[in-house]
């Protein structure tokens, strides 16, 4: 029988995760602050915040991928069709990114920023989702979560 207490403390794990929108890295500390302190009272509590900081690890991996795509593709495609000597003047240097002298490797870039994006949406779905599942009492895996801690 889980306990009121048990799925409050479950739900404000995975709510947690959201702090990262005020400070950074509070979407791995909360959590884990939380987990740590209550993962020894419950089993119900300890698989929610293996699952809430697995997650977000996941996630954490999966930008950092995203990342190392996209953004050297993006100053690949910049300083090879900006001289330099425009950037550090200061002067206009948009002109000189028009679709022609953008290559076909800055849509995988742009690609790359697309699915972070599609990717922090769903997190914060995931997140909201995940929350009313352990308020209700009921186990919930994140979807594409690597089990970092098992």
């Amino acid at each position: 029988m889980i306990t009121n207490n048990e799925k409050t403390v479950a739900l404000l794990t995975h709510l947690s995760t959201l702090s990262q929108y005020f400070f950074p890295f509070g979407n791995f500390i909360l959590p884990l602050i939380i987990w740590s302190s209550a993962r020894k009272d419950s089993q119900f509590m300890d698989e929610n915040g293996k699952e809430a900081i697995n997650f977000q690890l996941s996630v954490f991996l999966y930008t950092i991928c995203l990342a190392l795509v996209a953004i050297p593709i993006l100053l690949f495609s910049v300083f090879r069709n900006v001289p330099l000597s425009q950037v550090v003047d200061g002067s206009d240097w948009g002109h000189h990114l028009s679709m022609g002298n953008i290559t076909g490797i800055a849509v995988v870039a742009l690609i790359a920023v697309l699915i972070f994006c599609l990717l922090k949406v769903a997190e914060f779905f995931l997140v909201i989702y995940a929350s009313v599942k352990a308020a209700n009492g009921e186990a919930y895996q994140y979807p594409l979560r690597i089990k970092f801690i098992k």
